[in-house]
């Protein structure tokens, strides 16, 4: 090989060498200057779905309560009354829940707690249910206590409605105090059932007079108005 070619080949290549040297310095720059560039993090992330999946009990609750709570205002939408006058009213809105209800049913206190604070945030921001696979015992109201118009059940998702099942053990006199406050969770049910869908408080005690689990199908959810539309 010539010299000339052959020294033209060396240069060649330590300026190729010399290129990469650049290139790995400047990648981690480039790399830092991207993360600087990014838009910073919403510090209110915008969390609408919950979820209860499994028995309706005390951590389950505390997680749909929290969530709904805390995350409320991070739906909130704010808009002109007109958008072509900056100075018109400004309105206030909320993006809805979406609140996916699986479940055999629990704990009728932690029902409660979710049920109220369902009501409470349907104040100002709808809560769009979703029954799926089984939506039994409390579950049912939790289902039936969305936004009317927004709650849905899946085809095949089974419902069931029992009465209150009291299972306390102890002295008579505890037994007896016990069977009155589970007749006043029977009746508050009773009377939030009726509340939340198209049946009467006489019709639901009727139901839970034959002592015996009532299933439900989605059609029947739809005409009872536990649910508004099936899926």
């Amino acid at each position: 090989m010539p010299r000339k070619k052959k020294e033209e080949e060396e240069e060649k290549k330590d300026d190729v060498a010399e290129v990469k040297e650049v290139e790995d310095d400047t990648l981690p720059l480039l790399l830092s200057l991207s993360d600087m560039m990014l838009p910073p993090e919403d510090p209110k992330p915008k969390i609408r779905k919950v979820a209860l999946f499994g028995d309706v009990k005390e951590d389950k609750s505390a997680e749909i309560v929290y969530t709904m709570h805390a995350f409320k205002d991070s739906g909130r939408i704010e808009q002109l009354k007109d958008p072509k006058d900056p100075d018109s009213e400004i309105l206030e809105s909320y993006e809805p829940f979406e609140f996916i209800v699986s479940s055999y049913g629990g704990s009728a206190v932690d029902m409660f707690a979710i049920y109220d604070t369902m009501r409470l945030i349907k104040e100002d921001c709808e809560i769009h249910t979703i029954g799926l696979g089984k939506v039994m015992s409390a579950a049912v109201l939790l289902l039936a206590a969305g936004t009317k118009g927004q709650r849905k059940v899946g085809a095949n998702c089974r419902l069931m409605i029992h009465g209150v099942i009291s299972g306390q053990q102890g002295h008579l006199d505890d037994l007896e105090n016990e069977m009155e406050e589970s007749k006043w969770m029977q009746k508050q049910y009773i009377k939030a059932l009726a509340v939340e869908s198209n049946m009467t408080e006489k019709y639901i005690r009727n139901l839970m007079k034959r002592r015996l689990n009532v299933y439900i199908d989605a059609k029947e959810a739809v005409e009872l108005g536990i649910a508004d539309s099936i899926i």
